[in-house]
């Protein structure tokens, strides 16, 4: 793996630089096919698609907590992949990018059921090999459907790389909480407290908002709204449930976990797990700075994280 020169040191400089950076712009070269994949009755989820000449395979991108398929990483990768020579699918989690009204139910970081749809979709369609490259809660949802499949991935998914996820849900929850973290917090709670209004607009009576005022922190969410709504019962119940750590063992297909040490909403000693160490599927690559999907270089490719998946995936494909 290619060395990380990280343009900041600083945990919190690196976060806010990876989500503001500016990205290229693939729709320019490649032309965006918005695709929407029914994958249960009354369910349908947005993915753009950029298709490249004669393609390697096929990348999926799978965003974070309140992200969309317009998310820098997602667009900053999209365009690599392409240049590559990799047609990339932007896949949006239920609600997102626009798509409260598209399903009545929303996502939640356990919620692989759509992915595994469009991953067989894929599959069938081209037949070429699919990766699947997710992003912090998006990253859970990656290594969660792979541990899911266990043996039933193989010939159907030819890799998984995670990126910053939490796989320990709980411990990550409190940590976004800490007062220092209150940027992130106050950002995440105010986009998911706006979902639930929008979604109450459109169905008042699953999504009513007498709890709206008692949400002060992602805890709080995910015990009013998102273990209600999902039948969890109560947040500790979810993160319990749907941390992807309890999958890591089951994974067969090559995966590849990236993460930073210094990352202030994963800590790191949620990565101290044995299935990293003795699980022969997965590559385990911590870099010492980066923060949360920060991985922007003072030298090299700018966005080293990028060209550094394409190299492993292109690995893993000969």
């Amino acid at each position: 793996m290619h060395p990380f020169d990280p343009f900041f040191k600083n945990p919190h400089l690196a976060t806010l630089a990876g989500n503001f950076w500016k990205r290229p712009q693939s729709e320019l070269r490649w032309p965006v096919e918005p695709v929407l994949y029914q994958t249960e009755p009354g369910v349908q989820v947005l993915v753009h698609a950029q298709a490249a000449e004669s393609p390697k395979g096929e990348v999926i991108l799978i965003h974070g907590l309140e992200g969309s398929s317009d998310s820098g990483y997602a667009r900053s990768m999209a365009h690599a992949t392409l240049e590559r020579g990799w047609t990339t699918h932007r896949f949006n989690m239920r609600g997102c990018g626009g798509t409260e009204a598209l399903s009545l139910m929303s996502y939640h970081a356990g919620q692989t059921s759509d992915l595994l749809h469009v991953v067989q979709e894929r599959h069938r369609l081209s037949g070429l090999p699919v990766f699947i490259v997710g992003y912090s809660l998006g990253a859970n949802v990656t290594l969660k459907l792979a541990g899911e499949l266990s043996e039933q991935a193989r010939g159907l998914i030819a890799g998984v790389v995670s990126v910053s996820s939490p796989i320990d849900l709980g411990i990550c929850a409190t940590a976004i909480g800490e007062p220092r973290n209150f940027l992130y917090q106050n950002r995440f709670v105010g986009r998911l407290k706006e979902r639930i209004r929008k979604k109450n607009q459109l169905s008042p009576e699953v999504y009513t908002l007498e709890h709206l005022p008692k949400v002060k922190s992602i805890v709080d969410f995910d015990d009013y709204y998102t273990s209600q709504l999902f039948g969890f019962g109560s947040a500790a119940n979810y993160f319990r449930t749907q941390s992807s750590n309890q999958f890591l063992e089951h994974i067969r297909v090559p995966a590849l976990v990236l993460t930073a040490k210094d990352d202030p909403l994963v800590p790191f000693q949620i990565y101290d797990h044995p299935a990293l160490r003795q699980n022969p599927a997965i590559a385990f690559a911590p870099v010492e700075h980066g923060g949360h999907l920060g991985f922007i270089a003072r030298s090299g490719p700018r966005f080293w994280l990028d060209q550094v998946v394409l190299d492993w995936m292109e690995q893993q494909a000969r």
